[in-house]
């Protein structure tokens, strides 16, 4: 399984890149009252090669593909888009999705909207965002067409890769302005927009939905807490507060529960079953099977 943006290596894609924005109330040379921390953030990327034929990805960031050439399907667990040159996927953070190489002239450039410099964008731009439905967007996936004033867009950011220029990163942070008011353009349903308020505001995602969603899912407690929008600790005792009982305990016994299902249900063995709820030794999963239930997986009560 790929997680993006931190699977994107240089060897492997061109890359540009943003240094990371954070407050600095004492500069006062600075209109926006950040400065960077010296780290960087991948903004766009683009590979020159496909993809393997099928695989697994985890957006650790919002992110927006822009379809360049050929065409591939990508499925999440409620939604199958096929896409062809000119299209526009916005994929929320989060999002798990199966994708599949249609054709070898597949190209895309991938864009990833980081967090901070969102809010930065809504800030500087409340105008827009009066109208804002309330609701969020059911899917977590949106799709957009492209337009001949985005594909200029494109077009005229694809010089700087590989440019030599001591003002890359403020033209970068343009872009990355840039590409938000025309996907707002594009955005007829004004779903993108709700969805960029509701991250403006900090709202954070309820757990019940949360947990449903990424229960089968390998994903760290840091990760759980950053997609509920909680610090870490936040999420450890909000948890506890909803559910009675800790993270990785719930965890545990619902991805049993999932799988006691799976063996009186689904024509699956114990190997099978014990690799889909993310149990790598399938002695481990018998003895924490046997733990919960009182017999084997192959026992019955």
């Amino acid at each position: 399984m790929l997680r993006v943006p931190s699977s994107i290596l240089p060897n492997q894609f061109q890359s540009l890149s943003i240094k990371r924005p954070v407050p600095d109330a004492s500069d006062s040379s600075r209109s926006d009252g950040l400065r960077s921390d010296g780290s960087e953030m991948t903004f766009v990327a683009y590979r020159s090669d496909v993809y393997p034929e099928r695989n697994e990805v985890f957006f650790e960031e919002h992110a927006v593909i822009v379809v360049l050439a050929g065409e591939k399907k990508f499925s999440s667990p409620t939604q199958e888009l096929h896409v062809h040159k000119g299209d526009i996927l916005f994929f929320q953070r989060g999002c798990y999705s199966m994708n599949e190489s249609i054709d070898s002239s597949y190209r895309s450039l991938v864009f990833f909207v980081n967090e901070k410099l969102l809010k930065e964008f809504v800030s500087q731009h409340l105008y827009l965002f009066q109208a804002s439905p309330a609701t969020l967007p059911a899917d977590l996936i949106l799709s957009f067409s492209s337009s001949p004033a985005f594909a200029t867009f494109i077009d005229s950011l694809l010089p700087y890769f590989g440019a030599k220029t001591p003002f890359l990163n403020e033209l970068l942070r343009l872009k990355f302005q840039e590409l938000l008011l025309h996907l707002f353009e594009l955005d007829e349903s004004g779903q993108l927009r709700a969805g960029l308020w509701h991250i403006y505001q900090g709202q954070k995602t309820g757990l019940d939905y949360l947990m449903n969603t990424y229960l089968l899912k390998p994903l760290s407690m840091n990760e759980l807490a950053r997609l509920s929008g909680r610090s870490l600790s936040a999420f450890k005792r909000d948890f506890e507060d909803h559910f009675h009982t800790s993270p990785g305990q719930w965890i545990r016994q619902k991805r049993l529960e999932h799988a006691h299902f799976l063996l009186r249900n689904i024509n699956k063995n114990v190997s099978e079953v014990s690799l889909e709820i993310g149990y790598e030794s399938v002695s481990h999963f018998i003895k924490a099977y046997k733990q919960q239930y009182g017999f084997t997986p192959k026992q019955r009560p």
